[in-house]
């Protein structure tokens, strides 16, 4: 055989993905998200909890821009928290989960300006 056939051969061959599920015979292994990956699904945050201890380190600190009260279009907010912005990075599902990013994209869409953001 030559060495391109050979080569060939290989990359069809199924792998396991570790020497050691190849003697369990498991399955290769799948990432879950970070509040699922202890074995316990943590409750979902509120979308204040959320704002508050992620967007809020920003927003509202004179870092990044006012978003509350300030009628986003909920879809522009999730595009923006999964895909970043300018200066601001995407957040993955493993930091915001889905269900946690729909509540808050609607929130700061619907949400009253706040006084300590508008520095009043």
């Amino acid at each position: 055989m030559t060495r391109s056939m050979l080569i060939m051969l290989a990359a069809a061959l199924p792998l396991p993905a570790t020497p050691a599920l190849a003697q369990q015979g498991g399955a290769p292994a799948v990432a879950l998200p970070v509040r699922q990956a202890l074995g316990k699904v943590l409750p979902q945050r509120s979308p204040e909890q959320v704002y508050a201890k992620v967007c809020g380190y920003c927003h509202g600190r004179n870092v990044g821009p006012i978003i509350l009260g300030r009628g986003l279009p909920a879809e522009a907010v999730r595009y923006i928290v999964r895909h970043g912005q300018n200066a601001m990075p995407a957040f993955r599902p493993t930091e915001i989960t889905p269900a946690e990013l729909d509540a808050l994209s609607q929130w700061v869409s619907q949400s009253p300006a706040r006084k300590e953001e508008h520095g009043q």
